[in-house]
């Protein structure tokens, strides 16, 4: 399609067409009567044994493994409570600290500006601890992004840290020219993530495929145009505040070029969604963007959720749900999830519960998904008995390998004197723009440079030499095969059980076990102490696909 670039974006504006308008995800939300949940919507095969479902609801409402107690008392039940523990699962802490880290992805959320100097937040880690809190609370979801649009508006200005999250230059020698990109970068987030839009795409010329002008843009930016009046070598942030003075008019720029200011403009809604009210500000923006009217807002996060919760979204790129996007598999059932949000007075659990007591959720064969890079640091922490709960505060700055803390300033490569401060959640690591931990960044933690609506998803070599050859890895078998070791002496059997149950929750089959007791005995010939065998054995089940994926 032809790049339409204007010398006057508003003048040579081009209208919305019956065209532009007719796309799956710019329609009413359709209703189909006589369906209320999503197994009226999707077909479910034979359920899931009883271990495979705790290992899998485990992870996907904390991010950890269940404990290898509370596997036995499922496994063992001669009734087992499913929703119960649905129901605990989503009241712990532990739920809050996962799922804050989806929408971290979403906020492009880093503790450092990124940029050559890559000059820390100290303050950055209160925006991060603020979305941990509120959805552990339930913050009603509608209100959880209206605050990070206009939280110094509502009370609430630590939720701004949203606005605030992106990569910053503070030592440009043009502050007009570092504020024009912040106030882009902003834009272009604000409308992916709640409107699952590529909005940023019309900042030099109208959006090549969907009915978004280069007007539209900076009429959306203009809502923050008083936000963000920066000062040579200061920080941004960390959270928002309105200036009274000194704020240029709010313009288009043609082309995007700054030195071209094209005709003055105010604050509006994209067209395509109709009229915006009179004197509109950005909480008006907020609560038009985060409401049950707007149904690609409610698309879009319905998607995002199913997508966390399955590995696969049902409209396949969850960033896009424009024109280039893709349609969903199943459209009844996105409208369905759509809508539930509100109606469950847009309680994010109870729409997680929804979702995982659905016989579709519960089967046997759905697909398996690989944990993060933080979920695998924070299950092996667990499984070896080391995660360390302790909640918030500053981002814990852990041990880098030589290599990597040589190549950077002497600030960068601090570490936390305090060694049990290593061994906390992932969530609450510190991060850097400009270099992730290791492990985070071989299974593709995003950069942080712009929202990230699905992480991608690589297999590659040095994937296997992290898990089977760091530092970490051998740490983490080392501790385990000491605590099974102290607890059940040399019985084999007994160890392997222990292990198995600890690492993939589940009890070990004959086979399992005999051949877990041939290796011991070999390899302990070959090692310098039963000791060292048995943790060349629980590193082999670190590395198996059985650890690294969820069933």
């Amino acid at each position: 399609m032809a790049i339409h670039a204007s010398a006057d974006p508003v003048k040579d504006e081009p209208p919305i067409t019956a065209k532009g308008r007719d796309h799956w995800a710019f329609k009413p939300l359709q209703t189909t009567p006589g369906k209320t949940g999503i197994d009226d919507f999707i077909k479910a095969d034979a359920k899931a044994d009883p271990a495979t479902l705790i290992r899998r609801l485990t992870f996907d409402l904390t991010g950890l493994p269940p404990s290898s107690e509370a596997v036995r008392a499922f496994v063992h039940q001669s009734h087992p409570s499913y929703e119960a523990l649905v129901d605990k699962l989503l009241a712990s802490p532990r739920y809050g600290e996962h799922w804050a880290q989806w929408w971290l992805d979403l906020a492009r959320f880093a503790e450092t500006d990124g940029f050559e100097y890559d000059a820390e937040r100290n303050r950055a880690w209160q925006y991060r601890d603020w979305a941990i809190d509120a959805l552990n609370n339930d913050m009603p979801f509608d209100v959880f992004v209206q605050k990070q649009i206009a939280g110094d508006l509502m009370g609430d200005e630590t939720a701004t840290g949203f606005l605030f999250a992106c990569p910053d230059m503070p030592d440009l020698n043009k502050q007009d020219e570092r504020r024009h990109v912040l106030l882009n970068d902003i834009t272009t987030t604000v409308g992916s993530v709640g409107l699952g839009l590529t909005v940023g795409c019309a900042q030099c010329h109208d959006h090549p495929y969907d009915p978004i002008s280069q007007a539209d843009f900076y009429r959306l930016r203009a809502f923050f145009d008083n936000t963000v009046l920066p000062k040579e070598r200061k920080p941004l942030g960390p959270f928002v505040r309105v200036f009274t003075e000194g704020v240029p008019a709010s313009t288009v720029f043609v082309r995007g070029d700054l030195k071209r200011p094209g005709p003055a403009i105010q604050p509006a809604f994209p067209r395509l969604f109709g009229e915006t009210p009179p004197n509109a500000d950005r909480a008006a923006l907020a609560k038009w963007i985060a409401s049950k009217d707007n149904t690609i807002f409610l698309r879009t996060m319905a998607n995002r959720l199913w997508q966390q919760h399955f590995g696969t979204p049902l409209a396949a790129i969850p960033g896009d749900l424009g024109h280039q996007g893709e349609a969903p598999t199943n459209p009844a059932l996105l409208d369905w999830l759509a809508a539930e949000l509100p109606r469950q007075n847009w309680s994010l659990k109870k729409l997680h519960k929804a979702i995982v007591m659905s016989q579709h959720y519960q089967q046997a064969d759905l697909p398996p998904k690989r944990l993060t890079g933080e979920m695998l640091r924070d299950a092996m922490l667990s499984v070896s008995g080391q995660l360390n709960l302790k909640t918030g505060g500053l981002g814990v700055k852990l041990p880098l390998p030589k290599e990597i803390s040589d190549t950077l300033l002497k600030k960068q490569h601090e570490v936390n004197p305090d060694a049990t401060e290593h061994n906390r959640r992932s969530i609450y690591t510190f991060a850097r723009r400009n270099l992730r931990h290791p492990l985070f960044e071989l299974f593709d933690r995003p950069d942080a440079q712009m929202s990230c609506a699905r992480r991608n998803e690589s297999t590659t070599a040095p994937q296997v030499l992290m898990l089977l050859n760091s530092e970490f890895a051998h740490g983490i078998a080392a501790k385990l095969a000491t605590d099974l070791n102290a607890a059940h002496g040399a019985d084999a059997a007994a160890l392997i059980t222990d292990a198995t149950l600890r690492c993939l929750s589940r009890q070990p089959t004959k086979q399992e076990i005999e051949a877990g007791r041939q290796f011991l005995q070999k390899q302990t010939s070959l090692t310098p102490s039963f000791q060292e065998a048995l943790a060349d054995y629980c590193l082999a089940l670190l590395n198996s696909n059985e650890f690294i994926y969820v069933d």
